[in-house]
This record gives structure tokens, C-alpha cells and sequence, in this order.
């Protein structure tokens, strides 16, 4: 859901401004870079351990511009168990001007459920059964634990889709709110832009690449991560694309125009079981098991 959001319309979950002394929107503070390769490592580290904790509860802000449009959302993310018993919940309020969207991915260990509200239209919910989906990465060879989170949905599936979409190749240490931090830098992967891009596929798969002021209005440039360096926790997100009106001078420095945060953030903690029980109406309900098979694939390694 995040992931895909951004692509379209640069995320979409945001939330109002927070006093200056709490929120993460200020930018951390910048430290030693790290060596070569450091960067992939810290992202897939982060991405294992997302995998590996008990369980995660956190609330979810963010603000993004969208042309004359600033879209603000709220919600919280919730994580349970680990193998084939591990849960999630993912959920989060849009507002822009007079339209609210309520968005919902949900997995109960037997169904991901995905529901999406705009508005006055009717919802659309979709429902996908996960026994399949592990029938399909056993056929692949991939997940033998039975963990498939990062192939549903929520925190893990956005970050992992992030990972398929930019090589991440510049990295420092820094502060977050007092909290030690790395800052990873992620720039688009050639052979994913490329597809994304064909009219410029020659461009995206040369040394020079496509240059900030060459992608389409709204499509990001690079995305940086800030992780913490104890927990490997992705506190937050922030997209980048070329500033001002397009076209824009090749020598633009991309500037911040999506930031996510997850904050009172709680690892290893009690989460209620009750948040991952889900019996919608089923209004709107599309099954979209097949589809959704079908398209599973390994991620990056």
C-alpha cells in the first residue's frame, strides 16, 4: 500500500505539523560516511530484523505535496509473532482539503485483507488467501520459515518494494532526536527505472542515468531511510524529486517532497491479539488470490 501510493501520487500518509521539539521532521544530523557496500547491508539488516522482533507498535505520521496539494495522514502500524504466526496491521487516515481516505492492509495469519475508502464512492475491499501465497515461495524456494509478510503487505512489504526499486550506495552516521542513527541514501535501479521508463530505458541504464529534472512530474528521485543503528528500525522515510517547475536544470539538487515517520515506537512489547481479528462487511469484496499468486516473485537478495 505505501509503496504503491508513492509511485502514483508520492505516498500519502501524512499528518499534521508537530511542535518543533518532537517531531522527526527536522533533518538529523549528518556524521562520517560509511565504506562502500555498507549501505545494501544496513537496508537488508533492517529488513531481517523487521522479520525477526516478537512484535512492533507504532504510530504512523506523514506529510506530502502533491503539486498545490498537501495530503496529511495518521495511523499506526502493528506487528505480531513471527514464522507463519506472525500478523500485521497497517492502517492510516488521508486528508487533502475536503477528501479523506482510509486505508487498511491487514493479515490475520489466513487472509491479507486490503481495504481502501474515498470519500463518498463505495469501498473496495480485497481479500487474498496466504496459504496459497506460501504454496507459491515454496514452489519458488524462498521462505522456508514460512514468513510471508514482505510478500503481502504492511511495513515489511513497503520497505522491500523500496529495496526492488533503488540501489541504495551512500550512507552516514547521524542523530535522530537525540537517538543514533544511519542515514541510507537510495537511488534509482537502473533495470527497474528503466521498465518503469521504457521511452528512456536507454538513459536509465547509462553511467550518467537520468538526471533529477528528466523523471516525470511527481515520480521521486532517490529515497533516504533513517535507521536507527541499535534497533535497525526504520524510523523514517523521505522521497526526493527536483524542485520547482519542470522542466528543471539538470544541476537541481532534489528536495524533500514526502516524508513518513513512524514514532512511539514499541518493540518487543504486548500488542492486543484483538487488533488482527478482522470480519468485514462484504460489501465491495474482491478476491484477488489469483492475481496475487501469480505476481509473487523473489525479492531482491
Amino acid at each position: 500500500m505505501l509503496a504503491g501510493i508513492t509511485l502514483a501520487v508520492a505516498i500519502g500518509r501524512c499528518q499534521a505539523q508537530q511542535p518543533a521539539g518532537s517531531s522527526v521532521y527536522q533533518r538529523a544530523a549528518g556524521g562520517p560516511a560509511l565504506s562502500a557496500g555498507q549501505p545494501e547491508r544496513i537496508v537488508a539488516a533492517m529488513l531481517a530484523e523487521l522479520g525477526r522482533v516478537e512484535s512492533i507498535s507504532a504510530r504512523v505520521r506523514q506529510r506530502t505535496r502533491v503539486g498545490g496539494r498537501v495530503l496529511v495522514g495518521t495511523g499506526r502500524y502493528l506487528q505480531q509473532g513471527r514464522g507463519v504466526d506472525q500478523r500485521f496491521r497497517f492502517e492510516t487516515v488521508i486528508e487533502a482539503d475536503t477528501e479523506r481516505i482510509e486505508l487498511l492492509e491487514l493479515s490475520d495469519g489466513f487472509s491479507f485483507w486490503n481495504y481502501q475508502k474515498r470519500g463518498d464512492e463505495p469501498p473496495r475491499l480485497e481479500r487474498v488467501d496466504i496459504a496459497r501465497v506460501r504454496s507459491r515461495l515454496e514452489q519458488l524456494g524462498i521462505a522456508a520459515d514460512g514468513v510471508a509478510t514482505p510478500y503481502l503487505g504492511g511495513l515489511q512489504r513497503s520497505l522491500a518494494r523500496i529495496r526492488e526499486w533503488f540501489r541504495f550506495t551512500a550512507a552516514e552516521a547521524g542523530t535522530l532526536e537525540g537517538l543514533p542513527v544511519w542515514r541510507v541514501e537510495g537511488r534509482w535501479n537502473p533495470p527497474m527505472l528503466a521498465a518503469i521508463l521504457p521511452e528512456q530505458a536507454e538513459a536509465a541504464k547509462s553511467p550518467e542515468g537520468i538526471l533529477p529534472g528528466q523523471l516525470p512530474e511527481g515520480m521521486p528521485w532517490s529515497v533516504e531511510l533513517v535507521v536507527g543503528t541499535s534497533q535497525l528500525f526504520p524510523f523514517r522515510v523521505e522521497w526526493r524529486a527536483a524542485a520547482g517547475e519542470r522542466p528543471v536544470a539538470a544541476a537541481s539538487e532534489p528536495q524533500p517532497f514526502s516524508v513518513l515517520e513512524f514514532y512511539d515506537v514499541r518493540i518487543n512489547e504486548p500488542v492486543d491479539s484483538a487488533a488482527f481479528v478482522y470480519r468485514p462487511s462484504p460489501e465491495g469484496l474482491v478476491d484477488m488470490t489469483e492475481t496475487f499468486v501469480k505476481q509473487t516473485h523473489p525479492l531482491r537478495p
